[in-house]
């Protein structure tokens, strides 16, 4: 079903009946635009709205499996259609990605995000962070938006993070960091230091009053912790070619750059294990 706006749907309340979690996919342009709906509908999400440009064609047993809202990126922010979703689905599971990005979580192979959400309810833990994992083709010559999925590559090591220091009083947050690595680090001179970071909490349950801001932060401070206090939590990665696409469609950076490779690569597996052996997300106590 196609609705000119998110208004139109949310007016017919039909998130409220979702049995699982909700999944947003933004589109910012038509590349791996198949391929991101697939991957999510494969890890069970009872519904997925998408937000695309009405240029958009699909398939017709894509466009029978999903929600779709008529949506301009460069016209309306992403994290504004969240907000409304959150304020329209308290008490949901909802994941937000954009095209040509995948959710990875532990043993996604075997398990539903349905089964991962409920494991974090159980923990007593309404978010999970996220690593956005960067992806890039392994031939910028015959590739040249950065993007080829059957030979991806990703950086095997360069990933740091900082203390969180608290705008207003400088102290650092207990339990949060900033998080960094790959394209963006290596390449940062073509980054702005806003969106340098490779944290986002991806998945989360939507409560009243909560709201995520643009630079994918949330108002409730506990939503923006990698663990709660007691013990280690479950960790996921989204492995995306966003900024790949940016750094070679900007007609600012695209010239400066010949190759994303360097030593660190490492051909994309596309499971679970691989992520988990090179300490890019973490099971926590789900075994």
């Amino acid at each position: 079903m196609l609705y000119p706006d998110l208004n139109s749907f949310l007016r017919t309340n039909q998130l409220a009946k979702a049995k699982g979690p909700i999944g947003l996919i933004f589109v910012e342009d038509l590349i791996e635009v198949d391929s991101t709906i697939r991957h999510h509908l494969d890890q069970g999400f009872a519904e997925i709205i998408l937000f695309a440009p009405i240029e958009l064609n699909l398939p017709r047993d894509l466009t029978e499996s999903l929600t779709r809202v008529d949506y301009n990126y460069t016209k309306t922010k992403a994290h504004e259609q969240i907000n409304m979703v959150i304020k329209a689905a308290p008490g949901s599971w909802i994941y937000y990605c954009y095209n040509a990005e995948y959710l990875f979580f532990p043993f996604c192979e075997t398990r539903s995000i349905k089964d991962m959400t409920t494991f974090l309810s159980e923990e007593r833990r309404d978010s999970a962070l996220c690593y956005v994992i960067d992806l890039y083709a392994d031939d910028l010559a015959k590739f040249e938006t950065g993007v080829r999925r059957d030979r991806a590559m990703m950086d095997k090591s360069g990933y740091y993070a900082l203390a969180r220091p608290d705008p207003v009083t400088d102290v650092h947050r207990d339990r949060q960091l900033d998080f960094f690595g790959g394209l963006r680090w290596r390449f940062e001179e073509h980054v702005s230091v806003s969106k340098r970071r490779i944290d986002r909490v991806g998945v989360f349950r939507a409560v009243a009053g909560l709201e995520i801001t643009e630079d994918h932060r949330f108002n409730i401070q506990e939503y923006n912790t990698y663990a709660c206090e007691w013990h280690n939590n479950l960790t996921a990665a989204i492995c995306s070619f966003r900024t790949a696409k940016a750094l070679k469609l900007n007609p600012g950076s695209t010239f400066e750059i010949d190759d994303f490779q360097w030593h660190g690569s490492t051909q994309f597996k596309w499971d679970s294990q691989q992520l988990m052996d090179l300490g890019l997300m973490e099971p926590g106590q789900w075994f």
